[in-house]
Parts: C-alpha cells; structure tokens; sequence
C-alpha cells in the first residue's frame, strides 16, 4: 500500500465540499482496491484555510456544542468565534463528522495537516 500525498489550496472553497473531499482522501475511497475495515487513506495538507467560505448565515447563526460529562458544564461555541480564533479546527470539526464512527476514525484525522 502507498500512500500519497495531496495538497489541497482551500482558498474560495465551501467549507462542507472541502470537507468531503478531504474525508475521502484520508478514508482511501478513490482508490481501486479500497476496504472499509481497512487503513489505507492518504495525508491531506491543506493550505490557506483562513480563506475557506462559508454559506448563507451560517457565520453568524451556527454554534458548536460540547460538554464533558459533568453537570452543567455544557459549552457553546459560535462558529464566529472558532473561526477567528483556529479556522483549521473548523475544517477539521467538519471533517471528523464525515469520517466513520469507528476505531479507525482517530487514525484517520491524524493524517490531516495544515499550513
């Protein structure tokens, strides 16, 4: 198995096509001899992803919601502020979600990279 590496400039790009594109790239399902149970994804390097769009008011309206499993300690995070502050966790938010609910999920994201 080789793996390969695709560099990919989301300057201008919506936020959830980039998204399924890159969970695609790293699950390995664009090569001919792809298995689901198996690793053999590739490593993604995204560059400029300051300059990802989103669409309609989803800036302003969309909130990300975590909680650690105490009472009460519930936090909510709009997708303004998250942007501002790493808008490659974004990306990388909205990537995670694609990717399957399983034991190779952890593996998968690793191969995500930013510059």
């Amino acid at each position: 198995m080789q793996r390969e590496t695709h560099t990919i400039d989301a300057s201008d790009r919506i936020l959830g096509r980039l998204a399924t594109e890159i969970a695609v790239l790293l699950r390995g399902k664009h090569k001919p001899d792809f298995m689901p149970h198996k690793e053999m994804g590739d490593i993604v390097i995204v560059k400029n992803a300051s300059k990802i769009k989103v669409t309609g008011k989803k800036m302003d309206q969309k909130t990300y919601f975590r909680h650690s499993g105490y009472l009460g300690s519930g936090k909510e995070i709009p997708l303004k502020v998250l942007f501002k502050k790493d808008p490659g966790n974004v990306l990388k938010i909205a990537v995670y979600g694609m990717l399957p609910k399983n034991k190779l999920r952890p593996i998968q994201i690793k191969r995500l990279k930013f510059e």
